[in-house]
Parts: structure tokens; sequence; C-alpha cells
């Protein structure tokens, strides 16, 4: 994160051979709902950006249509610098999910560099009857046609992850697309829903807390941390189950 993080500062400076840039505010676009891993990662971005490039950075959050409504408004914005868009995977996937995009991905859009891979975890309501991942697939077994697996709007990383373990694992649920992980988070939490794959961004704070249960993660090996405990779905029995997001940085066309 670190290395990315310099590159950023790199890039966005390149412009002062531009003189003095920035010399106002420079808005990143989030195009999801504020509590999201996306709005995290954004977030804490600007936050290491702001010191080195001695800059207020904005943080606007576009949500909608899985991300596709942030993305138009940046690519229509004056290529000045001043107008960021942090996206994921969702950008790549959008022209196959959408068919009346008001922008063209590799056309409308100057890619400034990755910012970060991220694993997703497997995660449900905090009072569903399962405690482990053999109690969860007893569980879904027994509820095909029941069962709600929430995510955050369509092409985004929850939904492709859950679509992807969905037809993996042969058991038949309802898709429930959200503008965003926040508000698929507090739904999960409320018991509106029953399961979701979501970035460890957004779930480890929950996880710690008690406040969803955690079944799984989506990487080859185990994860650190305090989610070190967590089998992996690959050894769980879901065989070459490997699932990160990534986030990318982009700017309006023509931008220097």
């Amino acid at each position: 994160m670190k290395k990315t993080l310099l590159a950023c500062v790199a890039l966005l400076s390149v412009g002062a051979a531009w003189a003095e840039y920035p010399d106002k505010p420079v808005t990143i676009v989030v195009p999801f709902a504020a509590g999201g891993p996306t709005d995290k990662v954004a977030r804490d971005l600007a936050e290491a950006l702001r010191k080195p490039l001695n800059a207020t950075i904005v943080i606007e959050n576009v949500g909608g249509a899985g991300g596709t409504l942030g993305a138009t408004k940046v690519s229509k914005a004056a290529p000045d610098g001043y107008t960021l868009l942090l996206h994921h995977i969702g950008m790549s996937t959008a022209p196959a999910l959408y068919r009346n995009l008001q922008y063209k991905t590799l056309d409308d859009f100057e890619y400034l560099g990755l910012i970060n891979e991220v694993p997703m975890t497997l995660i449900s309501r905090p009072n569903l009857p399962a405690n482990n991942y053999a109690e969860l697939q007893k569980w879904l077994h027994a509820n095909q046609g029941k069962i709600n697996l929430a995510n955050a709007g369509l092409g985004s990383a929850s939904h492709l992850c859950g679509l992807l373990y969905m037809s993996t694992i042969k058991i038949d649920m309802t898709t429930v697309p959200y503008k965003g992980t926040g508000p698929a988070m507090t739904d999960l939490i409320g018991g509106q829903v029953d399961i979701m794959c979501d970035q460890t961004t957004n779930t480890t704070s929950q996880i710690d807390g008690g406040k969803v249960k955690a079944f799984a993660v989506s990487t080859p090996k185990r994860l650190g941390g305090s989610l070190a405990k967590l089998p992996t779905l690959d050894e769980s029995g879901v065989k070459g189950f490997n699932v990160s997001i990534w986030h990318g940085m982009y700017a309006p066309k023509g931008t220097p």
C-alpha cells in the first residue's frame, strides 16, 4: 500500500510541471455509497495524500447503477486533474452488464494506477443458525430457494463474488442488490438478508465486533491477523475458489 501511495503522489504531482498543482481542492469520486469498502479505500488514500500534495482532498459519493453513475460524472468532468475516480473491477465489467453506458471505459478515461488488491470474506447475518462452514453448507442446502444473497449493486465485487460462489456450489439464491456495501451491510447486520461475499476492508471490523458471522475467505491461503482462524473456501470444499478485488484510480480523458 505504501508503494501505491508513493506512486499516486508521483502521478498526481507530475502536473506540477503544471506550475502549482493543486491550487484548489481535488475531488475523488467514489461511485458507491459512503461506508463501503471502496469508500474506505478512498478515504484512507485521501488522508495519505493530503500532506505530500499539500492539498484539500474531498471524497464525493455518487452511488447507483453498479458504479456507473459516478464513472459517468468523472468522464464528463474537466480534464484538469481536480476530479478523479476511484473504482474497482466494476469498471471492467460494466460494459458487459449495462447496455446504455454514458461513457466508453477505454476511451473516456486516463488510467492512473492500481491502488490495491483485497480478499473477500463469506459472511452472514448474526442470527443465522450456523457457526462454521460445514454448518453453513447444511443450512444452505436445507433452505434452497429461500436464501437472500446481498450485494453492493449490479457488477460490484460482492455481486460477482456471490454469483461465482452460488454457481460453484450449485445452490439457488435470490440476489438482493443495494446502492453500495454500506446499506447492504446494515441490512445484513439487521437480519433482513442472509449472506454476502464482501471485501475484508469492510468486513473485518464487523466480524471482530461480532456484528456478522464469518465462514471463509476467498484466497488460496489463509489470511493473517484477526481473520487467521478463518478457513479458505478452497480448503472448505469449494475447490479452486480464488477471488480478490482490485481498486484503480482514473481521471477524465485528456488529463495531462
